[in-house]
């Protein structure tokens, strides 16, 4: 046991060995016992939907990660090595000292990434608890202070591995960035607008997270208000992110304060349709967009204009309500009723056509052909 190979006794190789398997065969129960440890800190916060098995899942690999550090870390620690390699020591630099300060920096990393994960599990917690509020203020707060209180923590995580692994001097640093903001803020200014936008949205309040949105072609719902962007479902489905300068520089539409919902569309008859007919026509799609249950209001129904291959009829309505799914249904009940009351009057839809006259070169025959 005390025989000596490269600078290190069989004892110490054993030890060295003992902690590497113990700490690989042993990490994923490990991590599950810290996980609960930490658990009990924040469970009586926590929610009976949030529970447990969601803090496993977030905490289970930065735990997992820190017990290998630290199992590496303590096992080689065991060793020493050898003299003739005549490596420099510790408080110099070399190999030895490089290893220390990448083990300390990741152990570092390591607590850091389960400090996040353990804001992430109070933010879902906050999350849920504002969703059962009638707010939406609350919806919009929590996401936002979680984020910066993260950007917190990694800005500190930084400047504690600047100083206690590179052993800097934070407050000269700190200074020296005092010097250096402006080159900062002017390779930064996109993201300094953004950050600026996401201020003002916030204080301004023109949408809150859920509320249907239209800024220039985007329409959608609004999912997370970001500090750099924002993101919107489509009513597409697709998931689009607007960098919240755009936002606040740009028209924005917030369409679900607004309390109806306006439609406008035409219908082009044939220019044979007698008069009779189209006042008829006028009369009852009236009617029945006024009987409709989401009506409010009096709709607007005239014969508006002619246009070259047919007689128009503009309708002008307003749909009483916000809900995407009610007002398009609103809008195809008119609409088959509408189809309804022009066949019913024995009345035909126009479509584009022209009308050629052809005359002979000896003015006998005049022949009429309609082409469309």
């Amino acid at each position: 046991m005390h025989r000596v190979f490269w600078g290190n006794t069989v004892n110490e190789y054993l030890w060295c060995v003992g902690i590497l398997i113990i700490g690989v065969l042993f990490r994923q129960l490990l991590s599950k016992l810290f996980s609960w440890i930490a658990y009990k800190v924040v469970r009586q916060y926590s929610d009976a939907e949030i529970g447990f098995t969601k803090f496993l899942e977030l905490l289970k690999k930065p735990f997992s990660f820190l017990i290998l550090i630290l199992t590496v870390y303590f096992a080689f620690s065991q060793l020493k090595f050898p003299a003739q390699w005549n490596m420099a020591s510790a408080d110099k630099w070399g190999m030895h000292m490089f290893l220390l300060r990448l083990m300390h920096t990741l152990i570092i990393i390591s607590f850091s990434w389960i400090i996040l994960r353990i804001i992430d599990f109070i933010g879902l917690i906050l999350i849920f608890k504002a969703q059962q509020t009638e707010s939406k203020a609350d919806d919009q707060i929590v996401p936002f202070i979680k984020e910066g209180i993260k950007i917190l923590v990694m800005i500190v995580s930084m400047f504690t591995i600047l100083g206690a692994v590179f052993h800097l001097d934070i407050t000269s640093l700190i200074a020296g960035l005092g010097i250096g903001g402006l080159a900062i803020a002017l390779a930064a200014k996109e993201s300094l607008e953004n950050l600026i936008g996401s201020f003002t949205i916030f204080l301004d309040k023109p949408f809150l997270v859920g509320d249907l949105i239209k800024v220039g072609e985007i329409e959608g719902n609004v999912e997370k208000i970001g500090f750099r962007s924002t993101r919107i479902r489509t009513l597409e489905k697709t998931f689009v992110t607007v960098p919240n300068k755009k936002l606040v520089d740009s028209e924005l539409d917030n369409l679900t304060n607004r309390q109806l919902r306006r439609v406008k569309f035409d219908i082009g008859l044939r220019y044979d349709t007698p008069i009779e007919t189209i006042d008829n026509i006028i009369v009852e799609i009236k009617e029945i967009i006024e009987n409709d249950p989401l009506h409010t209001e009096e709709a607007s129904v005239y014969f508006f204009e002619f246009k070259p291959s047919s007689l128009i009829i503009r309708v002008l309505y307003f749909a009483n309500t916000n809900v995407w799914s009610d007002y398009m249904l609103m809008r195809q009940r008119i609409n088959y009723k509408v189809i309804e009351i022009v066949k019913k009057n024995k009345a035909d839809f126009a479509f584009p056509s022209n009308t050629v006259i052809l005359e002979s070169p000896h003015n006998k025959i005049d022949e009429t052909i309609k082409s469309s």
